[in-house]
């Protein structure tokens, strides 16, 4: 009777939520592709729990931080700063290591038997858009899965997709990896 209950209790995500558990830090390039086709590369940078910057390749004036309160765009073309909780982000899902991924999350249907797709959403928040992250089976990978990159699709039927490569897992990042320069011209603020 106990294989048969350990199987009853087996969730569909329990292989994510344990490549999630070994993740304490990630690395890896990124290409990401947004709703029009342009696509744009740079390096990222995850540490949980609330951690997580993209660096975009030299050129492209942008950098998104997770400092572990507030995820900031801040679009240095502009001068223009826009920040909100971290947790109010689909990327909560990668960065909160407490997340309880049943209540958000599901098994998506994938052509591919060798490729996990979970879509994940929060209910009572439909305005944070849904993000796909698909996870490829690897033994060598925490968990057994190597997260492979994601889709998000915003409130407004936008979406973008992020291709990852080169993961490494558990490498030491400094907390000052999560740091930004504010572009915003200093003095009062109305």
């Amino acid at each position: 009777a106990a294989p048969l209950l350990v199987a009853a209790d087996a969730s569909p995500l329990a292989p994510v939520s344990a490549h999630l558990a070994g993740v304490t830090t990630m690395t890896a390039d990124f290409a990401q592709t947004d709703r029009t086709g342009k696509t744009v590369e740079g390096k990222l940078l995850l540490k949980r729990p609330g951690h997580i910057r993209f660096q975009y390749a030299k050129g492209v004036p942008l950098l998104i931080v997770g400092d572990g309160k507030a995820l900031t765009m801040i679009d240095y073309s502009v001068r223009q700063v826009s920040r909100w909780p971290v947790g109010d982000s689909p990327l909560s899902i990668l960065t909160n290591p407490k997340a309880d991924l049943a209540r958000f999350a599901k098994i998506a249907p994938s052509a591919d038997p060798d490729l996990l797709m979970v879509e994940a959403r929060d209910p009572k928040h439909p305005e944070f858009g849904t993000i796909t992250i698909a996870f490829s089976k690897q033994g060598s990978a925490p968990g057994g899965l190597m997260m492979e990159g994601w889709s998000v699709f915003d409130a407004q039927g936008n979406r973008s997709t992020v291709r990852l490569s080169n993961q490494r897992f558990n490498v030491a990042i400094s907390d000052e990896a999560f740091r930004w320069n504010d572009p915003r011209p200093k003095g009062p603020r109305g």
